[in-house]
């Protein structure tokens, strides 16, 4: 797979037709995977390439920094993904004020330069171009003029409810990771670097790695079954038990993520590490000393133990 970078006056001109879908594509959930996976299939049953228009910044970071949305992938995730759905090229624009003042044709008319589209799959929410006035009904008439066809996507969820980043977004707020992974289609995730922590864990017999972490929507504080990966943990998943919180008991220290990882020995500062988050325990508590905690993660290890293995097995 292909990537570029360019800016659309930087973008060089390609030779042949494409297929092409666009968006923001925050959390990659089911609606996203069926919309980019159209594309790829209706490619490759024209001989054509696939391309995938998206972002990055995410644009309500440059327009409205103080409403936007926490956000729930990487570039590098979604990246990871279009790969795995078979994409033939991503072109990564840089999100710019410029750029959000640019009209909705005029866009249009560089991105027909850029990539010749003949098909053009979209989510029938998606919006583009200045004052998000570029809509389905303007690309169906930009495409009525260029030859493209233009094939919307509405997204439903299991449920027949709303499909959206944004669902994801407050059912993480509650908790509710085994709800979110049912709208993402996979568990959502977190990544980073293992740094050294407060080593409080370690002290209650229960060593824990403390992730710095790179995405911006963390789950609702409290203890999580998790499933680490990571290249020191050897091949495949290991179970974890993580806790998202601020650890009342000691005061309410800085916001923290730290994994427990049962049966493993070893050392893994600076390392790179992968949270899936499977299922909450419970809500961060304050204890009323050092024991009673200690008491507690027993029980939740045990607790976590359990579930795990009933569940991923």
């Amino acid at each position: 797979m292909k990537v570029w970078r360019h800016s659309l006056e930087q973008a060089p001109a390609r030779s042949g037709p494409s297929v092409v879908t666009m968006g923001n594509f925050d959390g990659m959930h089911l609606g996203h995977r069926a919309l980019v996976k159209s594309a790829v299939d209706r490619a490759q049953e024209r001989g054509m390439t696939s391309v995938v228009v998206t972002f990055d910044p995410h644009p309500a970071v440059v327009v409205a920094p103080e409403h936007r949305p926490p956000l729930l992938t990487t570039l590098a995730q979604r990246l990871e993904t279009f790969e795995a759905l078979g994409v033939d090229l991503v072109w990564v624009i840089p999100f710019s004020r410029a750029l959000s003042q640019q009209s909705a044709p005029l866009f249009l008319q560089a991105m027909d330069r850029v990539l010749e589209p003949v098909e053009l799959h979209v989510g029938s929410a998606f919006r583009f171009g200045k004052d998000r006035q570029g809509d389905v009904l303007a690309l169906e008439n930009w495409g009525m003029d260029t030859g493209c066809r233009i094939v919307p996507h509405g997204f439903r969820a299991y449920d027949g409810g709303r499909l959206s980043s944004s669902r994801i977004r407050e059912t993480l707020a509650q908790g509710d990771v085994e709800e979110a992974a049912r709208l993402l289609g996979q568990p959502h995730v977190l990544t980073g670097l293992v740094v050294e922590g407060d080593r409080r864990g370690r002290h209650l017999g229960f060593p824990t790695a403390n992730l710095r972490w790179e995405q911006e929507m963390l789950p609702a504080h409290g203890v999580y079954v998790t499933e680490a990966r990571g290249h020191r943990l050897g091949s495949g998943p290991r179970l974890g038990l993580t806790n998202v919180g601020e650890k009342p008991t000691f005061k309410g220290l800085a916001l923290s993520v730290e994994t427990y990882l049962p049966d493993f020995e070893g050392d893994l500062y600076g390392s790179h590490l992968e949270l899936a988050f499977l299922h909450r325990l419970r809500g961060e508590e304050a204890f009323p000393g050092v024991e009673a905690l200690r008491a507690r993660i027993a029980a939740d290890v045990e607790r976590g133990r359990r579930w795990y293995y009933e569940h991923r097995r």
